[in-house]
């Protein structure tokens, strides 16, 4: 894998057409929360929080959604617990998965997660067994004709960034996770949009598959896990040659 846009580009059709907004929202609610109610209401003063409330307003969360969910992490609407958990595992044709869980139903989670993995062909790993190959990074992308790469290399490695790559169509800044902000801000600043701006789950090493078939029953797969109300990423070592991702984009 290149990098971040590649995965990005067999993510998902279903985002396009994307008629689970309810379950989109209740998804970011509950990283608002989290955020709140680990470092503060205040968007000001709390950077995690603040990248979670952007991600919401990006996804045209409405304002009194996020208001909530602010005030149920700072406890103004009772207590909740969420618990903060990762499951690691392989789909189908041995694709490495990192799955970050938010649940205030720890048993439950497991158990659901675990039939979908027997069900549909997956398995189950221990703590540690794929998570080696991943990487957290803060990953940024813009259109390659918006800045020259020299500039944005200046631009972002003063606020923390420590590359920039040239990728299919765009620039990538990579960072580390406590820098992401600071980036961010850099490049907004600079009346730059990007594209994409997440701390994601890079892999080290990624997996070819090269039959339409198996790559179709990964992708489902992926996405089934995705779509649990528990499960806020799927992280995969899944790669692509270009005549498959274009086919799947078509």
């Amino acid at each position: 894998m290149a990098g971040h846009s590649k995965w990005a580009g067999i993510k998902h059709k279903k985002a396009a057409n994307d008629a689970k907004r309810g379950k989109v929202f209740s998804k970011l609610a509950k990283l608002i929360t989290v955020a709140s109610r680990d470092g503060g209401g205040d968007v000001t003063q709390n950077p995690h929080l603040k990248l979670v409330v952007d991600k919401a307003k990006s996804a045209n969360m409405p304002n009194d959604n996020i208001d909530r969910a602010i005030k149920k992490g700072t406890g103004e609407l009772g207590n909740i617990s969420f618990y903060e958990l990762v499951y690691e595992g392989y789909a189908p044709s041995q694709v490495a998965l990192v799955i970050d869980i938010l649940t205030d139903n720890k048993n439950r989670t497991a158990s659901e997660l675990r039939k979908l993995f027997d069900k549909k062909g997956g398995t189950f790993g221990s703590p540690g067994s794929v998570s080696w190959n991943f990487e957290t990074r803060g990953v940024l992308e813009l259109p390659a004709g918006s800045i020259s790469e020299e500039d944005l290399m200046d631009l972002v490695l003063e606020a923390g960034a420590d590359d920039v790559k040239v990728e299919e169509g765009h620039l990538q800044v990579l960072c580390d996770p406590p820098s992401f902000s600071a980036v961010q801000l850099a490049i907004s600043t600079a009346n730059l949009t990007p594209t994409f701006a997440e701390v994601i789950r890079l892999p080290k090493e990624t997996i070819t598959v090269v039959e339409m078939k198996k790559v179709i029953k990964v992708l489902n797969f992926i996405e089934e896990v995705e779509d649990h109300d528990d499960v806020q990423r799927v992280s995969h070592n899944l790669d692509l040659p270009p005549e498959l991702l274009d086919q799947i984009n078509s």
